[in-house]
């Protein structure tokens, strides 16, 4: 099973990818069912979530999601790279625990000096004790705790609480078409139930190869934010499928795991903001070109939506509001065919249709970029 075969090229690896992630066709899925085929949602402000199961599911509504968040079928939290995802319940008891000693590390690089000395483990049942007294933001957290630690940044103290403590973001933060800042509890306190009590680091690794593979170890690390992953993949070896990639590197895959031929047509889509197809890979040239990265990832940390082209990517995209009209803006970063253009303006109709259906509509294209 483990024997390295054949050498997958870079259009293979893209097929699979778009494969796994739901987008060689629309899928007839529960909302549910799909966050959590894709292993979670990056979710860094709160409507990317719904224009990526948009691009993904036959006639996705917005109000599923949003139910499934009020539910709490799906959570808003801190999981990957220390980053907020939208994940199933489930997946939020599990996967918390594995990537703890990544936010620990993270924490102390950000507030280590600021911290030294300090009871860690006060600090966050203290905030714990807060949180689940009702929702707080992390601004009210710091203010509520300084009191009982005078001499330490309330920011510090309240991210302390964040590290140590599985916070959950809820209602109506990321609810569609409502705002309000964002306010935390425990994800013990919001679900019910404790969180995983063994942490399956080899567990998060198969989800990840199901929903991004094949991939290396080092993608599985950026993906997850942990490090010193090799010796979980060599523990899963002797039942992973093992590939090797154009500069040989090896891929690890589930053995069963779709795999399309590389000449599988795919449809143009327009990707959310920070999709996590453009943040789960150290080589991310099987979607996004290398030059063509400056043109999504900001210095801010902004990952700008974008359109696929034949699988990859091949421009950004945004919409502009003005009273009552609303303007698709299309800026691709080389000249499309008339079919290609033809068809995304077919796409960004129906994405026009599902962002702002009381509006009056158009679609631009600009030069290339």
């Amino acid at each position: 099973m483990s024997s390295t075969g054949d050498v997958l090229d870079r259009r293979a690896l893209n097929r699979a990818l778009l494969d796994r992630q739901l987008l060689l066709r629309r899928w007839e899925l529960p909302a549910l069912a799909a966050v959590e085929r894709l292993a979670g949602l990056q979710s860094q402000a709160p409507n990317p979530p719904y224009f990526a199961l948009w691009s993904r599911l036959v006639d996705f509504d917005q109000r599923e999601l949003a139910d499934l968040l009020r539910n709490r079928e799906v959570v808003r939290i801190v999981l990957m790279r220390g980053t907020i995802h939208l994940v199933s319940a489930g997946d939020c008891r599990a996967l918390r625990p594995v990537l703890q000693p990544m936010l620990d590390r993270g924490f102390t690089a950000s507030y280590g000096r600021q911290t030294t000395g300090l009871d860690l483990a006060a600090v966050a049942a203290e905030g714990r004790t807060l949180v689940e007294e009702q929702p707080r933001t992390f601004g009210e957290l710091g203010e509520l705790l300084g009191p009982r630690w005078p001499d330490r940044d309330p920011s510090a103290l309240a991210q302390a609480v964040r590290t140590r403590v599985p916070l959950v973001q809820v209602p109506p933060r990321g609810i569609w078409g409502e705002g309000g800042q964002a306010t935390h509890t425990s994800a013990e306190s919001w679900l019910g139930r404790p969180l995983d009590q063994e942490p399956g680091v080899e567990s998060m690794v198969l989800r990840y190869l199901a929903a991004f593979g094949p991939a290396t170890v080092r993608d599985v690390q950026v993906w997850s934010g942990l490090t010193r992953l090799r010796a979980v993949v060599d523990r899963l070896r002797p039942q992973l499928r093992v590939f090797r990639d154009e500069h040989g590197a090896e891929l690890f895959d589930l053995p069963d795991a779709p795999r399309p031929d590389p000449e599988t047509p795919a449809p143009v889509r327009f990707l959310s903001e920070f999709d996590n197809m453009l943040l789960s890979y150290a080589d991310r040239t099987r979607i996004l070109a290398e030059e063509h990265r400056p043109k999504l990832f900001t210095v801010n940390g902004i990952i700008r939506a974008a359109i696929l082209v034949d699988g990859f990517v091949r421009g950004r995209w945004k919409i502009l509001r003005e009273g009552a009209s609303a303007t698709l803006v299309v800026e691709p970063f080389a000249a499309l065919s008339t079919k290609d253009k033809s068809a995304l303006t077919t796409e960004g109709a129906r994405l026009l249709a599902f962002a702002a259906p009381e509006a009056t509509h158009d679609i631009r294209f600009t030069a290339p970029l």
